[in-house]
């Protein structure tokens, strides 16, 4: 639990240096001690024996937990250290969640590849799409900040309008590439949809790819930019949530059961 508490700690120092001082060289790299003992922590909770253990908080915290990770290792490539004033904070208060208020899980056998490049790709998609959905909330902030002319100090950290919509793109292309390849290595678990519950996960991921999937052509055929393709981005990501977490919460929490 203290273990928590140090992770939430440095994910919250990493998030304020990287909005107030983002040329510090520590603002860069005080993510990678938060994220090894947040790892650290949910290794212990989750794996053993061939199975992951996971609930819905546990689920939560190792969402969170790759969410940062593919942050921080996209900053070095591009301007998005604002995104961690968001999923740093968040990461290191699901940590927190996870370690205090462990919750009823199910076991997911992992003692296949198929099952467990399965799992990576939901990982990475769900993590590329999550900053994807941050991205578009911060780009809504500075478009409005622009409109009324509001100089603040969120404006002066982030990037210019254009560069903002293009790295939104960026995520969310790759996001919908791993989307596909996980809906693909997805299909060989299915036997049953009703027996294994999978109906309410497997449509409402398929409606989450069909949203992210006409946003994209929309913005190779018309140029969608802006509110459009904001309001587009964070439907998509509801129904992405829906389809795991939703889902994953009425199964364990109401019904007692779990997807087989």
């Amino acid at each position: 639990m203290t273990i928590s508490l140090i992770s939430l700690l440095f994910y919250t120092a990493a998030a304020w240096l990287g909005l107030r001082k983002p040329e510090w060289l520590c603002s860069r790299w005080l993510p990678l001690p938060a994220l090894a003992l947040h790892i650290g922590l949910l290794s212990g909770q989750m794996f053993g024996g061939g199975l992951i253990t996971i609930g819905i908080n546990e689920a939560l915290s190792l969402f969170a937990w790759q969410s940062a990770l593919l942050l921080w290792a996209l900053c070095f490539r591009e301007p998005l250290r604002t995104i961690g004033t968001v999923v740093y904070p968040f990461a290191g208060v699901m940590a927190v969640l996870a370690a205090f208020w462990p919750t009823q899980s199910s076991d997911i056998a992992i003692d296949d590849w198929s099952a467990r490049t399965h799992i990576v790709l939901s990982l990475l998609s769900s993590g590329l799409l999550t900053l994807a959905a941050v991205h578009a909330c911060l780009l809504a902030i500075q478009e409005r900040l622009l409109r009324t002319r509001r100089m603040t100090g969120l404006m002066a950290a982030l990037p210019p309008l254009q560069t903002m919509e293009r790295l939104l793109f960026q995520l969310i292309g790759i996001g919908f590439f791993l989307l596909s390849l996980t809906l693909i290595s997805g299909l060989g678990f299915i036997r049953d949809w009703l027996a294994q519950h999978l109906a309410h996960k497997t449509v409402l991921s398929i409606s989450a790819w069909l949203i992210f999937a006409v946003l994209l052509w929309g913005r190779a055929k018309f140029g969608w930019r802006g509110r459009t393709a904001i309001r587009w981005t964070l439907a998509g990501y509801a129904m992405l949530i829906l389809a795991y977490f939703g889902s994953k919460l009425i199964l364990e929490q109401v019904l007692g059961t779990h997807w087989s």
